[in-house]
């Protein structure tokens, strides 16, 4: 409780915390389901301090959610007012960099910069001792002269050697890091929990690094607060790993909206290539003096065109016009053979041997990488060139070795660029199994939570992600049961070929009109997708004179939302698949209803029937492919969306599904099809199936019986 920032935790607060200890203290794993209000931040994050503090670990807390950033910046700001901790907030270089260079720019002007304030110093110290031994030869001591006479020769070769340096570029702000009076930098860092705007405003001032200053400052810290990516990229948690000056094994790993987790990791595994870098390849290679970049050439021209002529050939009349400036799959995978990419490179191809002119290309591609970083650090470019072949090899190479893993699933998409009206191809390995990614991350670190709303069934998460015997636990909404009801209302099932249906959308229309008028404040509606959301934003405007928001892609969601709860008598309506889902609260008089129209399963395309076929295989089940892929992530974007009400004790709402798929009643007909067993039992207790007509009436009665009219109620 040392750690504990207010007065006392909820009962289910202690009883997690004390779980999760435990747990912890035996180094296992935790998945750990809490609805709003369960505190799963503190629950989590409390019992990890206190183990890390026991045994000298440092607990990693990570999201991927903006806002939960910024609510784990508070939890940490509210503890160090307890207990004394040093924490920090990371994020990557590219939102840190004062002077807004990449990756292997900012590796050579720090090796740059170093080399030059070391050689700057040693001068310092030559000219030093160049003068004591002066001042000993004017003493008369004969041996002073002849090392005098040794340092000034030191001392030219060092003036010689700073005058290249000095010639190559150099970062000025890390300049001063190794030059400058740092302590008092380090001593504001740890006055408080410091944000990267925080830092990178105050480094500014002073003209510091202060990414490299808290990368410096990172070793030995209590708590780390991130994003997924520290994490999830294996190249990436090595270094930060050694930034914390920590082995995995004293690592406690915390991952908040973990039901995110899986997506995350299956982005993170898969590997892409552009035509257009295998374009830039080819240039490079056509300009390389030497003997090597004709072979590197032969097998690099032959992907290139192999990938070119793959998507040409699958485009029906008209396709090539249809084509837009998002990426679209070209199917390629093969049952009974290789994929149609991989088959045309190898009949393009000829040459003394693939794998001969992919190892000429590889060491090739290393020796050019090498000279575009002594050509940047000699200051002979004012840029740090990527070597292009080195990427398109390293490609070409996976794609022949890995095309066929279990897990992983070949594809070539296109798109078009909006400047220039080009249409161009990628090739890609997508990762079908995030496992792959998260099972070695769990067996390397000590021990890890897993937070969310929607972690359930545990079962699924244990097997999808690579964890064993891990600890499970849930808490359902702790708030009185009496300010909320739950409604499955059966409207007609919105199946895709039933959505354009008049009668369909008539009575899904009146529906949502009813459950809005019957609001005593704002009501939000969550959507299959964008187009259904603004299909029946348009019907209700055309009925109600309530405000309408409508959430649009490329539209700010943030100004959005600020209109929408500003105003006290509205409805917006967006997608389930948007970022107003999850991760967002609508707190207070925010929001009163909220109501989920129809089922949100994505769009099942190749990728999604890969990524099932790959469940079925890894878990042996015929089903197994359906229920992890599809169905089990389709009803937690639903939980998701259900959650963004009813933020605390004293909130009165309502949560309707709005499709009879939900209902219990309708599991008997509709077989399959039914979602009503997919949620956990104790939510499934909470939902009242209700007919369409009587939805008005149930809930006039409930807002009337909390008194949230203010005045007289709606008619029914």
């Amino acid at each position: 409780m040392r750690f504990f920032p207010y007065d006392q935790p909820y009962e289910n607060q202690r009883k997690a915390m004390d779980r999760i200890y435990n747990s912890l203290h035996q180094g296992r794993d935790v998945l750990f389901e809490g609805a709003c209000g369960t505190g799963k931040t503190l629950s989590s994050l409390i019992p990890a301090l206190e183990i890390a503090r026991e045994q000298d670990k440092t607990v990693v807390i990570t999201t991927n959610v903006h806002q939960q950033m910024r609510q784990f910046v508070a939890e940490a700001r509210a503890i160090t007012r307890e207990e004394s901790i040093r924490a920090v907030v990371f994020k990557g270089k590219a939102t840190m960099c004062h002077i807004d260079v990449g990756y292997e720019e900012c590796q050579a002007l720090r090796d740059n910069t170093r080399a030059v304030v070391d050689a700057e110093r040693d001068r310092e110290q030559l000219e030093r001792r160049q003068r004591e031994l002066l001042a000993e030869s004017q003493d008369g001591d004969g041996s002073a002269a002849d090392a005098r006479s040794a340092v000034m020769d030191e001392l030219e070769d060092i003036e010689e050697r700073l005058e290249d340096l000095e010639e190559q570029n150099v970062c000025d702000y890390y300049r001063n890091n190794l030059t400058g009076d740092t302590d008092d930098f380090f001593g504001w860092l740890f006055e408080d929990v410091r944000t990267p705007d925080d830092i990178y405003e105050h480094a500014e001032q002073q003209q510091f690094c202060g990414y490299e200053l808290l990368k410096e400052g990172l070793e030995g810290v209590d708590l780390v607060v991130c994003n997924y990516h520290h994490l999830l990229d294996s190249t990436i948690r090595e270094q930060f790993f050694r930034w914390l000056g920590r082995d995995p094994e004293d690592v406690i790993a915390v991952f908040d909206e973990a039901h995110n987790v899986e997506d995350a990791a299956r982005e993170h595994a898969t590997r892409t290539c552009s035509e257009r870098t295998f374009d830039s390849a080819l240039d490079e290679l056509a300009d390389a003096d030497d003997p090597r970049s004709e072979d590197a050439a032969n097998v690099l021209s032959a992907f290139h065109r192999a990938l070119v002529e793959t998507y040409e050939d699958s485009f029906g009349f008209g396709d090539r016009e249809g084509i837009g400036e998002n990426w679209s799959d070209v199917p390629i995978a093969n049952d009974d053979r290789k994929d149609d990419l991989t088959l045309e490179f190898l009949q393009r191809y000829s040459g003394r041997g693939i794998e001969d002119d992919l190892e000429a290309a590889m060491k090739l591609g290393q020796e050019l990488d090498e000279q575009y970083e002594e050509a940047y650090r000699e200051g002979e470019t004012a840029t740090r060139t990527e070597c292009q072949t080195l990427q398109a090899a390293g490609f070409v190479s996976a794609w022949m070795t890995e095309s066929s893993a279990e897990g992983l699933y070949p594809v070539v998409s296109v798109t078009r660029d909006a400047g220039t009206d080009e249409i161009y191809g990628r090739a890609e390995l997508y990762s079908c199994l995030p496992r792959q990614v998260t099972g070695q991350l769990f067996d390397e670190v000590y021990a890890t939570v897993l937070m969310s709303a929607t972690l359930q069934p545990f079962d699924v998460t244990e097997n999808v992600l690579g964890l064993e015997d891990a600890v499970t636990m849930a808490y359902g909404l702790q708030f009185p049961e009496a300010n909320r009801r739950t409604y499955a209302v059966e409207t007609p099932p919105l199946f895709s070929s039933d959505r354009d249906d008049p009668a369909v959308q008539e009575d899904v229309t009146e529906t949502i009109h009813d459950a809005v008028r019957m609001t005593p404040g704002n009501t939000l509606a969550f959507f299959p997708n964008y187009g259904e959301a603004g299909r029946y934003a348009d019907r209700l405007e055309r009925r109600t004179d309530r405000t309408v928001y409508l959430d649009e892609p490329g539209v700010s969601v943030e100004e959005l939302r600020t209109q929408f709860v500003a105003d006290d008598d509205a409805v917006l309506c967006t997608s389930l698949w948007g970022t107003l889902a999850e991760g967002v609260s609508f707190d207070g008089d925010d929001a009163n209803t909220v109501l989920v129209v129809g089922v949100p399963y994505p769009h099942l395309d190749d990728r999604a029937e890969a990524v099932q076929e790959a469940y079925d295989v890894a878990f042996d089940g015929t089903d197994t492919g359906w229920r992890y892929a599809v169905e089990i992530p389709t009803v937690r974007k639903t939980r998701q969306a259900l959650g963004r009400v009813i933020r605390s004790p004293d909130e009165v709402g309502v949560r309707a599904l709005l499709d009879r798929r939900y209902s219990r009643d309708a599991k008997s007909d509709l077989g399959k099809y039914s979602v009503n067993g997919t949620f956990p039992h104790e939510e499934r207790e909470e939902l009242i199936d209700i007919g369409p007509d009587k939805l008005k009436f149930a809930m006039l009665n409930f807002y009337g019986g909390h008194d949230e009219y203010d005045g007289e109620p709606p008619a029914p």
